[in-house]
């Protein structure tokens, strides 16, 4: 039964974003579960700046030795080989661990000693106590990368074998890590328990995946083989995107720098509103990105051309197709949903009205940061690393220049604001290069399905603000439970009427989601290594 488990793979593309949303669903539950605990014990204030703050610097060391060799470089290289020679992907696989993992041991030894150094650039507005506590958290998180980096060469190659299942519980242990931290290390360390929860998280997040990564074949072997072709030709195609990523980061650092310098609590409800707002982007976004890269790896390999534009444009499809309605609901029901998830305790209403107005502006993008990664990832596919580093560059260029401008003006807000703009920005310039690189996106029947979905979308937001005036005089406003029932009575009817409406309209993705969550959740039937035609 658990080696059943532990294989299980997908047959489609839905299918197999279904096993991984559904499990960033959860994971997500617990991570706003997090936030709440956070916000219920420390508020919007010094605390949560310097833990949010601490996490910058491992969280830039991470992204930029591991993200950009998993994503551009591992994976395709590792499927290529898997087709053509098994114990050359696994000698790679043990390289790319060991060599990673010296890098990263390295480079976070270094960087604790010079923490304090970094942190004055990166936090120019914190100090005393709230800069030492800064570092100190900091110091502590750089261990985690070092277990994340590991454990994501461990999930490229369940990926790889579409062993979605396993992979996407990892996220959930790392955040139950960080919530054993907050409730149970933080009476006895003092705040630095929030720091050891992180590190908890990460071990975790690791563990969980051995197994299966054992199961479909790896063995352990100490080769540094610096000088195979295969090695070399990841680090190729992963210094691009590792350029890319730091691009991305100094995006975030920049971000930090400008919020460091606000109210106190700005950098605190940036990250609450944009945890909550990545929710549907990584049950959706993320996941179709995840769930197609393997297949678009292949048939870019296969120069299959026209199959992969197919897969690219029904995938794009269904993304506007989930991600459009629960725009709408974070928009019309943003205040209800900051207050539900985040106000409790020492989180005042000051703190809850700048959240619910920061997250209804990060919804304003929502749907380009859920396109962005399966656009991003098809120019990976074709091993294309560069032309997504250019637009990362210029999109951060142009972020940093109205983020400045825009948050002097309008504060934490204006900042929000920059950042929307931007990725809408960005998904626009991805979108019209990817375009002319493969000739066709499917524009015409795109633009049929999202002028229906809007058609949808629209009767859904009548009914949700209708139910929600409605609601507002039968429930009592004042308590947790009425603001429940409303939201909740509220984004249910309108999810249904959706539906209804797309049924209707005979919406192919409406089928197309139906069916497989269906033949692939619901009877959870094993699947075998390929992905076929069918989305």
């Amino acid at each position: 039964m658990i080696e059943k488990i532990l294989s299980k793979k997908s047959y489609t593309i839905t299918g197999a974003t279904i096993v991984i949303g559904t499990a960033s669903f959860v994971s997500k539950i617990i991570a706003l579960a997090r936030d709440r605990i956070f916000a219920h014990y420390f508020g919007a204030g010094d605390v949560m700046d310097a833990y949010y703050a601490a996490f910058k610097i491992p969280d830039l060391v991470f992204n930029l030795l591991i993200v950009g060799a998993l994503s551009a470089g591992f994976i395709p290289i590792f499927l290529e080989l898997l087709n053509k020679d098994k114990k050359e992907a696994w000698k790679v696989t043990n390289t790319m661990i060991n060599i990673l993992g010296i890098l990263l041991i390295v480079s976070c030894t270094i960087l604790i000693f010079f923490t304090p150094q970094f942190l004055k650039l990166l936090v120019p507005g914190f100090s005393g106590d709230k800069f030492q506590l800064t570092v100190m958290l900091s110091r502590i998180m750089f261990v985690s990368p070092i277990l994340l980096g590991i454990s994501s060469i461990v999930s490229g190659v369940l990926q790889s074998f579409k062993a979605f299942l396993i992979y996407s519980l990892s996220p959930i242990m790392y955040n139950l890590g960080i919530i054993i931290g907050a409730l149970f290390l933080v009476p006895i360390f003092g705040n630095q328990g929030l720091a050891m929860g992180v590190v908890l998280g990460a071990l975790f997040h690791l563990l969980i995946q051995i197994p299966a990564f054992i199961q479909h074949g790896f063995k352990y072997q100490a080769i540094f083989d610096w000088k195979n072709k295969n090695v070399r030709k990841i680090f190729k195609l992963m210094l691009p995107r590792t350029l890319g990523m730091a691009t991305l980061q100094i995006n975030f650092l920049a971000i930090t720098i400008i919020a460091s310098t606000l109210s106190s609590g700005s950098l605190s409800i940036f990250n609450f509103a944009d945890n909550i707002q990545s929710v549907p982007t990584s049950i959706i976004g993320i996941s179709f990105a995840i769930a197609i890269f393997p297949a678009l790896s292949q048939m870019a390999t296969n120069k299959e051309n026209k199959k992969m534009i197919k897969h690219i444009s029904e995938t794009i499809k269904q993304i506007f197709f989930l991600i459009i309605p629960l725009t709408i609901i974070l928009i019309m029901l943003r205040a209800q949903i900051v207050r539900v998830i985040l106000g409790t305790g020492e989180f005042d209403w000051d703190a809850t009205r700048l959240t619910f107005n920061a997250l209804g502006i990060f919804a304003i993008s929502l749907f380009a940061q859920s396109l962005i990664p399966i656009l991003s990832r098809s120019f990976y596919a074709l091993q294309d690393t560069m032309t997504p580093l250019i637009i990362s560059i210029i999109s951060t260029i142009i972020n940093i220049i109205l983020a400045v401008y825009l948050s002097t003006n309008y504060g934490i807000l204006g900042l929000i604001f920059a950042y929307s703009i931007t990725m809408i920005f960005q998904f626009g310039l991805l979108w019209l290069l990817l375009r002319n690189k493969l000739g066709t996106l499917q524009e015409k029947k795109i633009f049929i399905s999202v002028l229906k979905i809007s058609i949808a979308a629209i009767i859904m937001a009548i009914f949700i603000q209708t139910f929600k005036v409605l609601l507002s005089s039968i429930v009592d406003m004042d308590r947790f439970w009425g603001v429940l029932l409303q939201v909740s009575i509220s984004a249910t009817i309108g999810l249904l009427i959706y539906g209804f409406i797309c049924h209707q309209l005979k919406l192919r993705e409406m089928h197309l989601f139906h069916e497989s969550f269906k033949k692939r959740w619901l009877k959870l039937r094993n699947v075998d290594t390929g992905i076929n035609n069918n989305i």
